[in-house]
This record gives C-alpha cells, structure tokens and sequence, in this order.
C-alpha cells in the first residue's frame, strides 16, 4: 500500500500549474494525505503577477491567500473540505532549490508540479524547472503538463510503466500498481528494445540485436509477464504486455501518446555531472515531451511504498 502523508504542490498560477493541483487534490483526496501549496519567491522575479506590490509581509500574506484560492477565486477549503490544506511563501534565488527546500523541511513523500516543456533554444537557455526538480529530489515528483478547462479532477484509467528490466524499473512497477489500485487503473508494462548493437559488432556484421536473437520481442514478454507475476497485489490488477523497438524516450512518448495513457510511473537512475550531460535522462525526456502527466521514482531517497512492502519486495 501506499504511505503518502505529505503532498507539496509549486504553484505559479500557470494554468498547468492548476491543472496540477487537480492532480494534487485527487490524490490527496484518495489517501488522506496533507497537500502544501508552496510559491517559489525569486528574487527579482515575479512574471506571474502573483501580487500587488507592498511590504514583504503583507506581500506573503497576499500570496499565501491567493495558493489558497481555485482559479475562479473560489476558495479550495470550500470546494474540498475533505483536503487539509497549507499554505506557504519559499523565498530562494532560483525556482528549483525553494521548491526542494521546502519539500526537504517538510518530510515530504511527493512532490507535484507543473511543467511548461520548453524546447529548443529557450529550453537551452532558461532550463526547466521541473526538470531540475526530477534530477536532484530525493522523494518522488509528478509532473504536470497537458492543461484542461474545467473545475473536475482528473481521472486515472490508465497507467503506462515503462520497463528497463533494472531494479529501479521494478520499483516504478510496484508504486504504479499501488497506484492501479487506489484509482482502479489498468497497467501498460512497455518495453523498448534498443535495436542498434554497439559499433564493436559491426565487425562482424551485426548491426540489429534481432540478428542475433530472432524471438527477442517473445522472449521480452515472458520476461515482462515473469516480472508483473512477481509483484505483491497483481492478481488484482488487469495489465498488459508491450515490446516495441527504438529509441526510448521517443517510443515511450509516442506509446503513451497514442494510447492515451492518463499517468506514467517510470525510474530515474539519477545520473548527475558528466555522464547526464553525455547521455541525459531519459525519465527528464518523457517528461519534457509526453502530454500525460508523469511519476518518476527515484533510485534514492523517499519511496511511497509502506515500509512492509518494500521489504517484501527486496526477499529474495
């Protein structure tokens, strides 16, 4: 089961940073959980108008009043009186850190937030907050970045988890069929076979990995129904089985795309310095690019399993 008491949610009154706090207060709803509404106060920086100018304090208090407001000024203890909510000004000189402070300070399980997916040279040269965030929180992030008109909550039919075969891929699984199981869901396991074989076999004249391994799509997917078998509470759970070949990021995307998938719940193995730049992330791709909101696990740090669980899970 899941262990989820802490929900911090950044807002920027974006609207996909709204269309995040639906996310927030569904799941806050469904497990009971506090949900932190926190602003990232930059300095020198306010491109949301989030207030009118005045004294610092009267200036935290407008912003701390307007996190506890919908977009239609309503406020949120009203319309979801079963949701505890707090409010709070994260003062930093970038987005990023007050975020991940403040996530820090209050023991936070789960970080959520909205994702505006730049590309290109603005990309390059203002970066991502949400990625940010992904690459170096040490507790789960969901990302937001499909905005929607409306007041109603989203709803999680469908939740596509990717598979590498690695431990961490193990560990999105079972937080993805905990997740299953609060919202009802059915899963998507997806495997990508990289299909290029390293220059080294070129030598002797292979150059696609089904060269060497004609029934390598059947193979994957006893390995993937072998891994889902093996995961505490899937009999209650319908999944299905895909293997496709490609690019990773690219077919994930693509899969979650086509296939409206409503959530993806995915590893990041946290790579940091040199080799993120040389070989980036594939976890900070799909976000970057997929419309569906995304869940990264990370390989460190917080997990949202309940302790007797991941204990289960590491017998071997």
């Amino acid at each position: 089961m899941l262990q989820l008491d802490h929900i911090v949610l950044a807002r920027d009154f974006s609207a996909v940073s709204d269309q995040a706090l639906r996310y927030a207060i569904g799941l806050a709803q469904h497990t009971g959980a506090t949900l932190h509404l926190v602003y990232a106060d930059v300095l020198h920086e306010d491109p949301f108008n989030a207030v009118t100018p005045g004294t610092e304090p009267s200036r935290d208090a407008q912003i701390r009043e307007r996190l506890q407001v919908d977009a239609d000024d309503t406020p949120l203890t009203e319309r979801f009186a079963d949701v505890t909510f707090e409010a709070e000004v994260r003062r930093d000189v970038a987005a990023a850190p007050a975020i991940l402070g403040y996530a820090s300070d209050q023991d936070a399980d789960l970080i959520i937030m909205g994702t505006h997916g730049r590309r290109g040279v603005r990309r390059l040269l203002m970066g991502s907050v949400a990625e940010e965030v992904v690459r170096h929180a040490n507790r789960p992030v969901m990302t937001v970045r499909k905005e929607e008109d409306g007041n109603a909550l989203p709803t999680i039919d469908r939740i596509l988890v990717p598979i590498d075969f690695s431990d961490f891929a193990a560990d999105a699984l079972r937080h993805a069929n905990e997740l299953a199981r609060l919202y009802s869901a059915r899963l998507d396991l997806l495997h990508v076979i990289e299909e290029n074989l390293h220059p080294a076999f070129y030598v002797g004249g292979v150059r696609s990995i089904y060269d060497v391994q004609p029934d390598i799509e059947e193979k994957v997917r006893e390995r993937l129904q072998a891994l889902w078998e093996d995961v505490d509470g899937a009999t209650g759970t319908q999944a299905a089985m895909h293997v496709v070949d490609g690019r990773a990021a690219r077919k994930i995307t693509k899969f979650a795309d086509t296939n409206q998938s409503d959530l993806v719940v995915m590893s990041t193995h946290g790579l940091t310095g040199l080799e993120h730049f040389l070989m980036g992330s594939v976890a900070e791709k799909v976000v970057r690019h997929v419309a569906a909101p995304v869940l990264t696990v990370k390989a460190f740090g917080k997990s949202l399993l309940h302790a007797s669980a991941e204990a289960e899970a590491a017998t071997p």
